[in-house]
């Protein structure tokens, strides 16, 4: 027992002073960058890439064929072009994309030139039950063995119909390119010893303290000026769970970026108007762009079947109130449900608030001043109690009596997903940058439990616009079908928006080149720091 105390004492005292040296070494180095991921990362393995913590450090190891742009592009990665067939589509490989090196992995010790079957590899990987991939619809649309080198560096994916969207579905980290050789040979510990042929690998890592990445030397992409990608030296991230503590990194120097917002420090650091506080205007810089988010309460149609109760609902919610009194500013109120860059448009309309016709139209539905009603309980999970309760206020001055249940996370995402719920706080965040990963959310095919259409609206004419949009290859004449079923939504309201999220940065002076992206992904390749004398 002594023994193996002793074992476990040293074990951690070895943590501890590694990190504490790295450290140091980060705060002083401007070759090293440095931020805390206070949610942890519970697995560097691509096809697991389910949160957003898990994203940001795929993103940093691994490639796919092709990537996303900060202005919702496709643009080519690893694949140089593609070209779309009666088939489906054939994409053409770079030449000299090389894995980084794995000297533990037989042909990997010098890495190896990425080909054909290591896209092939990868991409059906996702559809093995025994990886059990949360990504694997991203194939949906693949005939089944649709995915085949045609040599080294051609590869073609066979489609079960036409749909315009898949390309984009190859920008999620779901579809990064791995090494076969090391996902065989390090079987479940490849979920922290990844081989990919992205800027950087991984050094070292500690599960729960913290993970190191270093420059890959064998790295592909160059700068317009012929540079190699990336300027960086390292990144460190750190798993403290604490947020204060994550804040006062941000503050001191520790860390070099902190992500979103949070009610500890939101006042600290932000003016009543969303703008950064004056104290922090040497040290730090605010970036923010619209997120392909929408934060919203859905509504069990069966339950409240009287359209005219939903939008008196939607009617007596001060969304301008909410963004500017709760969220100060850093959300973009709204009433539609599809983020209005996903259809072309930059300016988001301006909500409809109007106490008085939400009582007519209650009047009208047969419930004068909520009189037949009966309560309604609103869940959600403690991270939006805030906001139930200003939705709570509004729908009390119209005489709708209102009960805002609170449960944790999981209890909450069970009680939606079995119609256990009859309002639901929810956020729909996209996966691509094509709106029909909104528009699907309300198909009959993807009822809850089975999918995530938990409000169980159904439209025949919206189905049909929909299989309409997936026939055409015209991206303008199908944004015209998909404004029209906006339209619907609105017009039906089986869901009541409430704001589109924007992507909310903090990041120190001394960082240069930084990217925002609209679906929050994190972009090192580019980054530098300014050395300090």
């Amino acid at each position: 027992m002594k023994f193996l105390f002793f074992q476990f004492f040293l074990t951690i005292a070895t943590i501890a002073f590694i990190s504490g040296c790295v450290m140091n070494e980060v705060s002083d180095d401007h070759r090293v960058f440095r931020y805390n991921e206070s949610s942890g990362i519970a697995t560097l393995d691509p096809a697991q890439a389910r949160s957003l913590e898990i994203m940001w450090a795929v993103d940093a190891i691994y490639d796919g064929l092709v990537e996303l742009s900060p202005e919702l592009e496709v643009i080519p990665a690893i694949a140089k072009s593609w070209d779309w067939t009666d088939e489906g589509v054939v994409f053409h490989l770079r030449k000299g994309v090389l894995f980084s090196p794995a000297s533990d992995v037989p042909g990997l010790e010098n890495g190896r030139e990425l080909v054909a079957s290591d896209v092939v590899f990868s991409l059906e990987r996702l559809r093995d039950p025994q990886v059990a991939s949360p990504g694997g619809w991203i194939l949906d649309a693949v005939k089944e063995k649709g995915i085949i080198a045609l040599n080294d560096s051609t590869v073609q994916i066979s489609l079960k119909t036409d749909f315009p969207p898949f390309i984009g579905l190859l920008t999620t980290p779901y579809a990064s390119i791995v090494a076969p050789e090391a996902v065989e040979s390090r079987g479940s510990q490849f979920r922290f010893n990844p081989a990919g042929t992205g800027p950087f690998n991984v050094a070292w890592s500690v599960e729960d303290v913290a993970l190191v990445l270093h420059k890959n030397t064998n790295y592909w992409e160059k700068d317009e000026a012929g540079n190699s990608l990336p300027y960086l030296d390292a990144v460190h991230i750190d798993f403290v769970p604490d947020m204060g503590s994550e804040y006062l990194g941000l503050i001191q120097g520790r860390y070099d970026f902190m992500s979103g917002l949070h009610p500890a420090y939101m006042e600290d650091l932000m003016t009543q108007d969303g703008a950064l506080s004056q104290k922090h205007k040497a040290t730090l810089e605010l970036h923010r762009v619209p997120f392909l988010k929408t934060d919203y309460v859905g509504v069990l149609i069966d339950s409240i079947s009287d359209v005219r109760v939903r939008k008196a609902l939607s009617l007596s919610i001060d969304r301008a109130g909410i963004a500017k009194n709760l969220r100060r500013g850093s959300v973009q109120p709204s009433d539609r449900f599809i983020p209005p860059s996903m259809l072309g448009e930059h300016a988001h309309s301006s909500p409809v608030y109007n106490m008085e016709l939400a009582v007519e139209l209650l009047e009208l539905a047969g419930y004068p001043n909520g009189a037949g009603l009966p309560v309604i309980e609103l869940a959600t999970t403690s991270d939006y109690v805030d906001i139930c309760a200003a939705i709570q206020h509004g729908w009390e001055k119209i005489g709708v009596k209102v009960e805002v249940d609170v449960s944790p996370a999981s209890v909450h995402r069970e009680k939606v997903a079995t119609s256990k719920s009859v309002m639901f706080k929810k956020s729909w965040l996209a996966d691509h940058a094509d709106a029909e990963n909104f528009l699907g959310l309300f198909l009959e095919r993807n009822f809850s439990p089975g999918g995530p259409n938990y409000t169980h609206f159904k439209s025949a004419y919206y189905e049909e616009l929909y299989n309409q949009a997936m026939l055409v290859s015209e991206d303008s004449t199908r944004v015209l079908l998909y404004e029209e079923m906006d339209s619907i939504l609105y017009a039906d309201m089986p869901v009541i928006p409430l704001y589109h999220d924007q992507v909310t940065h903090f990041v120190r002076k001394s960082v240069l080149g930084w990217v925002v992206s609209p679906v929050n992904r994190l972009e090192l390749r580019y980054v530098r720091k300014i050395e300090k004398h």
